[in-house]
């Protein structure tokens, strides 16, 4: 029950006490604004009635009009300075909001860079480099270690099997690219060395009158 009737946590504003700060001299410009058209109007309204004080012989109430419309168009001169100094203002906070964004983003950026810089300082990449050239040395020195133990009759052996592998290599490509013929002349069946008794009846037919003949 008190998570229900408890007061919500507001998520914090994002508004700035800058924006704020802006968003107010842009009202006091718009009014400023809204001012000046207002005693543009009254200007011309003051004109006017001071031409038909004039026509109708009143000169004085014509006079009274010119003044007030006189020190009117100080106040419009003196609005004109405000309102540029309001935009001047305005701009001048605006860029400014601008460059903490920047100086920001330059921390970021710097603080990241600074992080980098931890974990890959110098000393740890010195040692990387050196850890590295020890064991090429360490390689290179086995190597001409075996090298110099081997005789010119063991480099000789070990290029003949070298030589040796290869064509045994090759042979064998060359025996799965061909494979041979599979002699299947042990699954014929043999072929009789004895005449039929049918053939034998008919030669015996044919031999009886060449027999006959010779008596």
């Amino acid at each position: 029950m008190g998570a229900l009737f408890g007061k919500s946590k507001k998520p914090p504003s994002r508004i700035t006490q800058q924006d704020k700060a802006v968003l107010q001299l842009k009202q006091q410009r718009d009014k400023l604004k809204q001012y000046q058209k207002r005693i543009e109007l009254s200007l011309e309204n003051d004109r006017e009635l001071a031409r038909k004080c004039l026509a109708t012989g009143r000169k004085e109430r014509a006079k009274l009009l010119l003044r007030k419309k006189r020190y009117q168009e100080k106040l419009l001169g003196n609005t004109d300075t405000q309102l540029e100094n309001l935009e001047k203002l305005t701009s001048d906070i605006e860029f400014a909001q601008v460059e903490l964004q920047v100086i920001d983003g330059l921390k970021t950026g710097n603080a990241a860079l600074k992080s980098l810089h931890d974990i890959l300082n110098i000393d740890e990449i010195e040692k990387i480099m050196d850890e590295t050239r020890e064991g090429v040395e360490k390689q290179q020195e086995l190597d001409e270690l075996l090298s110099g133990q081997l005789t010119e009759e063991d480099e000789s052996a070990i290029l003949e099997e070298l030589d040796n592998l290869v064509a045994e290599d090759d042979a064998a490509k060359a025996k799965v690219a061909t494979p041979e013929e599979e002699d299947i002349s042990d699954q014929l069946p043999d072929v009789p060395s004895e005449l039929p008794e049918r053939e034998k009846a008919k030669r015996k037919k044919v031999e009886e009158p060449k027999v006959a003949l010779t008596a």
